[in-house]
């Protein structure tokens, strides 16, 4: 009996409510882009009937619109999980009482795992994109993996789209392995970042298989431009690493990059590049970007592995075109194997990440503006951050014309502490904390981190008090946030009535 072929109607009619529904990809990259469409339009006729419909979200990390803003414009969310980029579903998160999308955001490296210790309730079906797929039921991923062998392997019913968009020829890029579940997990035998431990497709019972056939565009568009504070950060950034060098903290002959997502990120890379003080090196990441295709071809980048090619149209066509020069130098792996915390330590991986905001004694906040208003999620950042050689946090010294400082006394959600943080740049210099007592760090980051119309306001903060191993004052240590949400300007904020 051969494949069930279905169209993308079909395929979401096969969805019920309440299901929990899996899909592939990492960011946009490698998300099934139109049964999730058609799981919208359903869910809008469900709910013109008065009939209830909303389904489970396990995604590898963020999706395209074509998922997150599709469902979530149609109300179609039970609840989403690990991480999110849309403005439709983070308002969706965002929203109160019975409106809000219930988000449990979560770290990457842990969803594969917590779903195959039915922590976050079954799989019903698995929605994955494909270049290719057989008879006997080998699925050949796209651009990106995130929790995709997992969730073929527990759902009752795998929706595939084969999109002849993507050629055949990805076939050999990945490395598609699943952990084993404790008591009997083993160690994983990854030693040097382009080592392969598993398989180029997943297999999955063929009578479980449902195909669409699409041809759709890779829905990446591109960054934001390097401009003048990215690009000093990335100087800052590529000038420590020469130090660290220099003083013989990091090997010759360098260590694996850990780099998030974004624009910063691709300004640290392609400084990295210019500067002929860093040898050529190794990725070890969950997101390959734009910035690696070129340092590859420039030779500066001699393997990458990741979880998926998350790259602008542009890119994709040309790691199209030259994929056979592309092939043996990178692996794209599932996030359990591609963020896994052991992997990160043994490899000996620098974790470059970014900030939202940084206090004064090094803890950072990744997710929430005001405390209270998500933003994204965590993502992969605590994966490479508590375990990273060195772990690195960059962020601009301000926001919003510079009525935000994101250096500040205190965040306002905490993800990353003190103890796992290490050095913070921004674009007026880099403050290693390594080492450091309490004051050192706090004297550090303001005097080397902070915008210099806020270093006073931070000085000012920290002879308040006296006393304590952290000279943390309760009474003043959100006054900046509170001077932005009374006054819109964080500069307002007066600590003098704090004195005695």
């Amino acid at each position: 009996m051969g494949l069930n072929y279905v169209t993308a109607k079909e395929a979401a009619a096969l969805i019920n409510n309440d299901d929990n529904v899996g899909f592939s990809g990492f960011t946009h990259a490698g998300c099934p882009k139109v049964v999730p469409l058609e799981l919208a339009n359903r869910a809008r006729e469900e709910h013109a009937k008065g009939n209830p419909f909303k389904v489970g979200v396990f995604t590898g990390a963020s999706t395209g619109d074509a998922i997150d803003g599709n469902l979530a414009r149609a109300n179609a969310v039970k609840f989403r999980t690990p991480y999110q980029t849309n403005k439709d579903m983070r308002n969706a998160v965002n929203a109160v009482d019975h409106e809000a999308v219930p988000y449990f955001d979560m770290h990457l490296s842990q969803v594969a795992q917590e779903i195959r210790y039915g922590f976050l309730g079954g799989v019903d079906v698995a929605i994955v994109e494909a270049c290719e797929v057989t008879e006997s039921g080998e699925i050949i991923p796209t651009s990106g993996v995130g929790i995709m062998p997992t969730i073929c392997r527990l759902a009752k019913k795998v929706i595939v789209e084969l999109n002849d968009k993507v050629p055949t020829a990805m076939r050999g890029i990945h490395d598609l392995y699943e952990l084993q579940d404790p008591p009997k997990r083993r160690h994983i035998n990854i030693f040097e970042v382009q080592n392969r431990i598993g398989l180029e497709y997943v297999k999955v019972d063929p009578s479980k298989i449902y195909v669409v056939k699409t041809s759709q565009e890779n829905e990446g568009g591109g960054f934001a431009p390097v401009d003048e504070i990215t690009s000093k950060i990335g100087e800052n950034v590529s000038n420590f690493f020469v130090g660290e060098l220099a003083k013989g903290n990091i090997p010759a002959n360098f260590l694996p990059i850990q780099s998030g997502v974004g624009n910063i990120a691709n300004a640290v890379l392609a400084a990295m590049a210019e500067n002929t003080n860093i040898p050529r090196f190794e990725v070890y990441t969950e997101v390959i970007q734009d910035a690696v295709l070129d340092m590859m071809q420039k030779g500066k980048i001699s393997f990458a592995s990741g979880s998926s090619l998350t790259l602008s149209n542009e890119a994709m066509q040309r790691f199209y075109r030259d994929i056979d020069f592309f092939k043996n130098k990178l692996v794209l792996r599932p996030t359990e194997i591609s963020n896994n915390p052991g992997l990160v330590r043994r490899l000996g991986v620098i974790g470059i990440n970014t900030a939202l905001e940084a206090d004064i004694f090094g803890n950072i906040n990744s997710t929430h503006v005001m405390g209270n208003m998500m933003m994204n999620g965590i993502g992969g950042s605590g994966d490479f951050t508590r375990s990273a050689y060195i772990s690195v946090f960059l962020t601009p010294s301000v926001a919003k014309n510079g009525m935000i400082s994101c250096i500040v006394p205190k965040v306002t959600h905490e993800d990353h502490s003190e103890h796992s943080v290490k050095v913070i740049v921004s674009e007026w210099g880099v403050a290693d904390l390594r080492g450091k007592g309490t004051y050192e760090r706090a004297r550090e980051i303001i005097d080397k981190c902070a915008h210099p119309d806020y270093r006073p306001l931070l000085h000012d903060y920290l002879s308040l008090t006296k006393k304590g191993h952290t000279p943390q004052n309760l009474y003043a240590c959100y006054d900046l946030h509170k001077a932005f949400l009374e006054t819109g300007d964080m500069r307002n904020a007066d600590f003098s009535k704090h004195k005695k």
